[in-house]
């Protein structure tokens, strides 16, 4: 393929390295949009968890990222957001979507991690909270609990997320997230997503976190979790 500086092939360790965020020739979302998925991400879920003919939802879809794979491998799709930049995208909020319970087959989402990046003008924004405070989990889990009401049982989602580390403080917000979801879904594996293309990957970022001995974030999590119907085995462990 044209553009492609990725063979597609479906990821068979649990560490991803996606130099680009397309595939192909046709755009998957935009590049430029803040948050941007990496489109092969995208590809390698809905080809591991989904079959044609599959319902796929995106909660939080950004610039449609989602939309554009899921059409490219004939699933039925619905994209949410508060931020409206495209007619295929629905406004609603990722905590009350406009779906019937145990419609759905499959769910992605790739999440504020902090109020670090602008994604709406809308004062429902989650991104606008920080992830220092606790109201920023309680609302995830809240979108958590609309994913495990929409989504069918033994089916699955793929959350995205990673850390922060700002004014000389670590948080783990990946972390922090995942002890809210294990309380509600099963998990599948972790995945660790390279990061390439945030701002701090640049020579003067690298000296300075050799110099005053600090990490840059060089991946983010991607928690792949099912929700297991109530009479199953399934078992909590902590």
């Amino acid at each position: 393929m044209k553009n492609n500086s990725k063979k597609l092939v479906i990821e068979s360790t649990t560490l991803w390295d996606f130099p680009t965020q397309n595939y192909g020739d046709k755009p998957h979302g935009d590049n430029k949009y803040n948050g941007v998925t990496p489109a092969f991400i995208i590809w390698n879920l809905l080809q591991r968890y989904t079959s044609e003919g599959d319902l796929v939802v995106d909660p939080m879809c950004g610039s449609g990222t989602t939309y554009d794979v899921a059409i490219e491998l004939n699933r039925r799709v619905k994209c949410f957001d508060l931020n409206i930049v495209r007619k295929e995208v629905i406004k609603a909020d990722a905590r009350q979507l406009p779906l019937e319970n145990n419609s759905v087959d499959f769910v992605f989402i790739d999440s504020p991690y902090s109020n670090n990046i602008k994604y709406s003008d809308d004062k429902r924004c989650i991104g606008k909270i920080s992830c220092e405070k606790k109201e920023f989990y309680d609302e995830l889990e809240k979108v958590a609990l609309e994913i495990k009401r929409i989504l069918k049982g033994n089916k699955y989602f793929g959350w995205l997320i990673g850390d922060q580390w700002i004014k000389k403080k670590f948080t783990p917000t990946g972390f922090l997230l995942y002890n809210r979801l294990i309380k509600h879904f099963q998990t599948v594996d972790i995945i660790c997503v390279t990061r390439h293309n945030q701002t701090s990957n640049t020579n003067v970022w690298h000296y300075r976190a050799r110099k005053f001995n600090f990490f840059l974030r060089g991946f983010k999590y991607l928690f792949i979790m099912k929700k297991v119907n109530a009479n199953s085995d399934f078992q909590q462990l902590f």
